[in-house]
């Protein structure tokens, strides 16, 4: 049988020719001896060839180029995590498969990075870190957290599409899952809560947008539930009312309802869903609830968020609120950025 280096030596001849590595240990083993080298042991020496290493000694490792730069490879991914393999060969001047097996060796792997609400400015991120360390600094203020009562606003749609995993042969289709309406039925759901469960909420005529005249309407609603619910809070505690900088929040009419109810409002920087309790807490729970569901009318749907309301303990709603000064604190050490659940 042929030496190992003379066969070496056969497939560089086989490779330089353009034959495919099939096919040259096809020829090898007719010429040296049916079991002279596999395709598979022709096939990895074929890669090495491909890299530019054309060295015949085993001993330089299965497909590596033995000069390979990986402190030039480990700082193109620090200065772009998001670079392809093809624009790291391109700027190695390698090939793509040299860059897989150096990325390989790395323990590199690639990971979508999830979605945030909003490209943060280093001015948003300093605003951001200024409120939550001041809204740190009023934890202590006994009974501050218990003053707290959040607001938002939510779509809820009709019909909550839910996509499940089908157990079928291995070798059979599932069955196809439409994707939801991009204009379908919903409502607007308005919503207030505190630590000890749901205050008021309402659903939006379908004719009728947030505007502040509509929100001040609603305050004086919630003031409302607020006397008969939380009579302590009016009276004594004084509520701090939480939500976002939408327009109709902060116009000069919704200002001046605020004024007249002697109510404090908690600062929230733009864009910061992620220390919105409505928003991390309340709402995430509520769809996870909602799909899969379909509601046949609002009565229906109204049911339903009653119903899911209702079976919340209190320690489920007393959490949501316990969790804000967690989350000031995780964006004040995050330098502003948002935090990723």
């Amino acid at each position: 049988m042929a030496d190992e280096e003379h066969i070496r030596h056969c497939m560089l001849y086989e490779f330089q020719l353009g034959r495919k590595a099939s096919e040259a240990a096809k020829n090898i083993c007719s010429a040296l001896g049916q079991d002279a080298v596999s395709a598979r042991k022709c096939q990895r020496w074929f890669e090495k060839f491909r890299e530019g290493n054309f060295s015949l000694d085993d001993k330089s490792g299965r497909g590596r180029v033995s000069n390979f730069d990986q402190e030039a490879l480990q700082a193109l991914l620090v200065q772009n995590p998001q670079i392809t393999q093809q624009e790291l060969a391109t700027t190695l001047n390698c090939s793509q498969k040299t860059i897989s097996n150096q990325l390989r060796a790395l323990g590199k792997v690639q990971k979508f990075g999830k979605w945030v609400p909003h490209e943060l400015t280093d001015n948003s991120c300093n605003q951001r870190v200024t409120i939550c360390s001041s809204l740190l600094s009023c934890q202590n203020r006994l009974p501050f957290l218990e003053q707290i009562v959040p607001g938002d606003e939510k779509w809820v749609l009709y019909v909550n599409l839910k996509r499940r995993p089908q157990w079928l042969d291995k070798n059979e289709a599932p069955q196809p899952t439409p994707k939801p309406d991009l204009h379908a039925k919903k409502v607007m759901m308005c919503v207030w809560w505190n630590f000890k469960g749901i205050l008021h909420y309402e659903l939006l005529p379908s004719n009728q947008t947030i505007t502040s005249a509509v929100y001040s309407a609603q305050l004086e609603r919630l003031a409302q539930a607020l006397r008969e619910k939380e009579p302590a809070l009016i009276n004594r505690k004084g509520v701090i009312l939480h939500h976002d900088n939408a327009r109709p929040h902060t116009a000069r009419i919704t200002a001046e309802k605020l004024r007249q109810l002697e109510w404090e409002v908690l600062p929230q920087p733009a864009y910061s869903p992620d220390i919105a309790p409505s928003d991390y807490h309340l709402f995430r729970s509520l769809q996870n609830f909602l799909l899969g569901k379909k509601f046949n009318n609002e009565e229906c749907l109204k049911n339903a968020l009653t119903e899911f309301f209702v079976s919340k303990s209190q320690e489920f709603y007393n959490r949501g609120i316990k969790m804000l000064p967690e989350r000031w604190e995780q964006v004040v050490e995050n330098n502003g950025n948002y935090i990723v659940d």
